[in-house]
Order: structure tokens, then sequence, then C-alpha cells
């Protein structure tokens, strides 16, 4: 699916909260109970005060971003992995037991609701992880642990009929309409950095195509594995914010939790860490895993597509000047490495 790059726009937070609480009817919650926004990017996300008062996860979907099918196997697959031992939020049923309502005046929007999981997230993409190598190296290993586990469950899952993820491969990373927008036309590219990106997304497409799509590298994916969605709890680790997940290869899972320590002194020992995690739960090929430098690079590009499209954002605006030029050096020593095999 196309997703709407724009589509979020021109939706106030006051109106987002307007949808929120329109929402509530569904769950035959009252209008004026207690929402407190928590998160706005994709969606606009509110802890909710039920009337028991337990917590909940309230979201509120972007406009255009996922069909109802999309959504429907999204939250389908939660509710899999929590019954095969993943510790994921639950999904809470409307009072008709459908697993989201739509609402606004044409009813455009998609709200669903969550268990609300405690646990503090590992740190952030904006931040990283706080902690020395050792602590650094002891969580990613349970990372690790925990991304093997959801691919190998995933992999022996069988897929209800109507079941439907965006792909995060050739064409949905590299091909005419990115899933998360035009790389290559981010604003502030110099001409010859453009030059650079648009040679480097050729030559990956061929790199990929040789790569391949077999079942042992490429199946269903989380595809947002940062550290502000693996909360740590008392007991285990939380695994939340599936809005991006989709049909990806396994590598591209493993460069996306790692992205954030890319350059950082504990680089190496955090990845030796999270492999050992990965390979008690799932086997993981060294010639595989000789593939992860151009992991990275296609997980850079696909934020510089992110921050081109939704460049409104503070996010956007403060990671912009950072990845840019990072991923511009890293597709330049990508072609000075697959065009001189022996450097």
């Amino acid at each position: 699916m196309n997703k709407s790059s724009n589509a979020n726009t021109t939706v106030t937070l006051q109106e987002y909260e307007r949808l929120a609480r329109q929402a509530l009817d569904a769950w035959a919650l009252p209008r004026d109970s207690e929402l407190t926004l928590i998160k706005h990017r994709e969606n606009a996300v509110y802890q909710l005060v039920g009337n028991d008062g337990e917590l909940y996860a309230l979201r509120v979907h972007r406009r255009g971003y996922h069909d109802a099918a999309n959504l429907r196997s999204e939250l389908l697959w939660m509710t899999a992995l929590n019954g095969r031992g993943i510790y994921t939020p639950q999904v809470i049923a409307t009072v008709s037991g459908d697993l989201f309502t739509s609402v606004g005046d044409s009813y455009e929007h998609y709200v669903d609701m969550l268990s609300w999981e405690d646990g503090l997230p590992l740190g952030s993409l904006e931040e990283g992880v706080a902690g020395g190598p050792a602590a650094l190296a002891k969580i990613y290993f349970e990372v690790g642990r925990l991304a093997g586990k959801l691919h190998r469950e995933t992999e022996n899952w069988q897929k209800p009929n109507g079941f439907v993820r965006q792909a995060w491969d050739i064409e949905g990373l590299l091909g005419d309409q990115p899933l998360w927008g035009k790389f290559w036309e981010l604003a502030c590219l110099d001409s010859r950095q453009r030059s650079v990106l648009l040679d480097t997304r050729r030559r990956l497409v061929e790199v990929l195509g040789k790569f391949g799509t077999s079942p042992d590298k490429y199946g269903l994916i989380h595809c947002d594995f940062l550290p502000e969605n693996i909360l740590q709890s008392k007991t285990e680790l939380c695994l939340i914010d599936f809005d991006d997940s989709g049909f990806g290869w396994y590598l591209f899972e493993i460069a996306t939790s790692l992205f954030v320590h890319l350059g950082e002194d504990h680089f190496e020992t955090t990845l030796e860490a999270l492999v050992a995690g990965y390979r008690q739960e799932r086997t993981l090929l060294d010639e595989d895993l000789a593939m992860l430098p151009d992991f990275f690079l296609l997980r850079g590009l696909a934020y510089l597509g992110w921050v081109h499209t939704r460049r409104e954002t503070d996010t956007a605006k403060e990671l912009t000047p950072i990845v840019t030029p990072a991923v511009v050096q890293m597709a330049e020593e990508f072609l000075t490495r697959t065009n001189n095999p022996s450097c």
C-alpha cells in the first residue's frame, strides 16, 4: 500500500483529542474520561483511565496510513504473538466485539485500544540507550533473543485469510514510491549528495536482488525495533508499536535495532551480544550477517525518506542535520566497497 505521507499534516492535536473522545463511545466509556497525550508521530497515542481505574493506550491512527485490512492484520498478529509467549500489549475489543472503530466526519480515522503496559523504554532514537558497554551488552543479548524468538514464532504462525501488511522489500525501500518517501528528494541534499544516493539506490537494487527473499532471510518483521518500542518490565521485555510491521528482511530488523549505536565505541560489543542472543532462538548464518552494513544503509535511507515526508515534525527537524551527512557517508563507503570488492 502506498501510504499518504502528508495526510497527517492538517490534523491538529485538538482535533485528535476530539476524535479520541468520539471513539470512546465504541467502548461504552464516557467522553470526558481522563486522556493524556503520550506520543504524536505517525499516530496520536493517549493514556486512558477507564471506568475501573485501569490504564489503557488509545491510538488514533493517521488518516490514510493504513487501511482496515492492514490494521486488522496488525492487531491479529499482536494477539497471536501474545499467545506464543511474546510479551505484547493486548487488544481491547469494542463492546460490539470489533478490534477497532472508525471516527470522524467521514469515519476516516481508525482508533484502537490496547492494554497499558508498565515499564520503561530502553531508550530512544534521538537519545540512544544509556549504560556502559557491559550493561548494553546485557540488554542487547536479551533484545537479540526477543528478535530471534519473534522471527521464529512468526515463521511458524499460520497467517489468517485476508492477512495483509506492507512489504519492506526492494520496491518498498528503493522503488519509485518508497513507503516512507523519496529519500533522494530531501531538500537539504546538494547535487553531489543526491547523485551519490541515486547511484546507491541503483546499486542496492542489484545487491538485494542477488541476496533474495528466501524464507530463511525474509518474512514478517516488526520493522521498528527501536529502544523506545521495547519496554523493560520487572520480568521481561515487552514489544510495542507494531504500526510499521510488515514483510521484510530479518537483517533489516537487526539493523534497525542497532542503528542508534552506529559509530559508538561500544558498537562491536553490542552487536556481538545481540547476535549471540538472536542465535539462541534462531539460526543466523555468518554469510548473511556479512550483509548487515548494507542493511544499516537501507535503514538510513528509509530515515531520510521519513524526515523528508514528515519535515514539519519536531522529530524530523531534529534528526535531519544529524542523519543526512551520516547516511551520505555510508552510501559513499558502500559504493567504494561494492565497486571495488577488494577494498
